[in-house]
């Protein structure tokens, strides 16, 4: 039974910055537990990979959620990244803070320590930003924020028609200001994948207190006396427990953080007796507050033939762009597939965006794996809403801890999701609608001509939308009684045990949701290591 100071569950964006912070002083053991594989296959590094990881069963956990009766019980895919790296190895990589209003709304629920002001500073010192330092932006930290290197022209052409559409121009998203439409930034270095894993964790693997276990699932938390003092872990179908001296940390995101807590005896009672797991400690928040943004995509044939598709013309473009990796590190494989887009306000009165663009040079449907999709020249435009109102919750499928969670999204349950999402459709039409797009528009895919009136915007939404793989919220920040830890992270009413992921975020940002979880963890790692001196 080994004893570690710190022992660290899950691998992912937030787990990676733990490790390499809490073993920089070389004074403490730490331990990380992973429970995929170590991230050394193609498809984590090449950026294009992002489509073949969309069906990976190995680095994947591929999620569903039970059937959703806000959307005609279909169930949602929900992929999460298992390798080391976690989500940040499989995603679309790009960088976004979100608004300045969402953190300090936080502060405003009572977590004072989490205004804007409070975590700007470590955005800064997690980033290396290729453009250079700023007031907004850091050059010393580990992760590489870059320009694409895959600014195909349908791209631009996105860019001019949304312009045309009435959309300001913006060429910095994580600037004083969000809103506009231009080119991501992404988590790159030299034109592949800089996930957490490769920024934070693989160049301190030397370490000597530092230890990695990969393909380790937990099976539960051991508590004494309202301390958590231990872990169980299955590696390589064995059992083994390992003991940590100060403290355990939970990192292992918004489905799986909730569902070990529940399976350690720590959640709501009626749940956990539902499932004859022995009560621990009453929380009734744990895998409550759910939420993700919710995303609908339009889509259009495309009479260019530079673009994802399984056709000649498209095939003898793509030779040439894997020459341009191969001999440059730029193009088409380096891409992230989603690089243009941007923030808009559905309704010009409104202080600030609701909105999000994703821009596709694809025919997409199903999360990308409809590969009958690609037999179309056409191009796709998901827009998804920032700040919904609806609410799920994570639960479980029995105790058993190679089971998935439960997952229930309420997607669409709240009346003013629908109505935006309706206006977020036409607002989507309107864009592709607009010169240089228009020149080169054949008929819309989806949702077709025949989709016109408001009601069948809606029922088209139902049987379409899906996440933008954001979840956050089930161990909740705050004093409240659905909070689960407080602002420094400690699970409540619990000693040597926090919850450090994207699952404690009170509310969801208005953006992509793995930078703010690196913050959270480098936040969460300095407030760690100053309890112990």
């Amino acid at each position: 039974m080994a004893t570690y100071d710190f022992i660290i569950i899950g691998g992912g964006s937030a787990g990676c910055v733990l490790a390499d912070k809490l073993s920089a002083c070389g004074r403490y053991q730490v331990c990380l537990l992973e429970a995929g594989p170590r991230d050394k296959h193609w498809s984590i590094h090449l950026p294009l990979g992002v489509i073949e990881l969309m069906k990976s069963k190995t680095l994947n956990w591929q999620f569903n959620s039970s059937p959703e009766s806000t959307q005609n019980n279909r169930q949602i895919f929900n992929p999460r990244g298992k390798t080391l790296g976690g989500s940040s190895s499989i995603n679309a990589m790009l960088y976004i803070r979100g608004q300045k209003e969402d953190y300090d709304h936080w502060a405003q629920l009572g977590n004072d320590q989490w205004s804007f002001d409070k975590v700007l500073p470590y955005f800064k010192a997690t980033q290396h930003q290729e453009r250079g330092e700023s007031e907004l932006h850091g050059v010393n930290g580990a992760l590489n924020v870059a320009d694409s290197r895959s600014k195909i022209p349908v791209g631009d052409d996105f860019i001019s028609a949304a312009q045309q559409a009435g959309y300001p121009y913006n060429e910095d998203f994580n600037g004083f200001q969000q809103e506009g439409i231009g080119y991501y930034q992404v988590t790159q270095k030299k034109g592949q994948r800089h996930s957490a894993a490769a920024a934070f964790l693989t160049p301190n693997l030397s370490r000597a207190n530092l230890t990695v276990i990969t393909d380790a699932l937990v099976q539960k938390i051991i508590l004494e006396n309202k301390k958590a003092t231990a872990v169980t872990v299955k590696v390589q179908g064995k059992l083994q427990q390992l003991t940590a001296s100060k403290e355990i940390i939970l990192s292992a995101g918004a489905f799986n953080s909730p569902q070990l807590l529940m399976l350690s005896g720590i959640g709501p009672q009626e749940e956990l007796t539902q499932h004859n797991i022995n009560l621990i400690h009453e929380l009734k928040g744990v895998g409550q507050n759910l939420q993700d943004h919710v995303d609908v995509m339009v889509v259009n044939h495309h009479h260019r033939s530079d673009l994802l598709a399984y056709r000649p013309k498209a095939a003898w473009w793509f030779i040439k762009q894997v020459w341009q990796y191969i001999s440059k590190r730029r193009g088409i494989l380096t891409s992230s597939v989603a690089e243009a887009g941007g923030f808009i306000k559905s309704d010009p009165r409104l202080a600030r965006p609701d909105l999000q663009l994703h821009f596709i040079p694809a025919a997409m449907d199903d999360h990308g794996r409809n590969n009958k999709m690609l037999l179309n020249y056409g191009i796709s435009l998901h827009t998804c809403m920032l700040r919904p109102k609806s609410r799920g919750f994570v639960a479980l499928n029995g105790r058993n801890p190679n089971l998935h969670p439960k997952i229930q999204l309420n997607m669409l349950s709240h009346p003013e999701d629908q109505q935006l999402m309706i206006k977020a459709v036409k607002i989507a039409r309107n864009i592709l609608a607009q010169s240089p797009l228009a020149e080169n528009n054949g008929a819309e895919i989806l949702p077709g001509k025949n989709c016109q009136t408001d009601d069948e915007i809606l029922d088209f939404i139902k049987n379409k939308a899906n996440t933008i793989y954001h979840p956050v919220g089930t161990c909740k920040m705050g004093n409240d009684e659905w909070a689960v830890v407080d602002q420094t992270l400690k699970v409540h009413g619990l000693e040597n045990l926090r919850v450090v992921d994207a699952s404690i975020m009170p509310t969801l940002i208005s953006g992509n949701t793995n930078a703010p979880t690196m913050m959270i963890a480098a936040k969460a790692a300095d407030d760690i290591l100053a309890c112990y001196g």
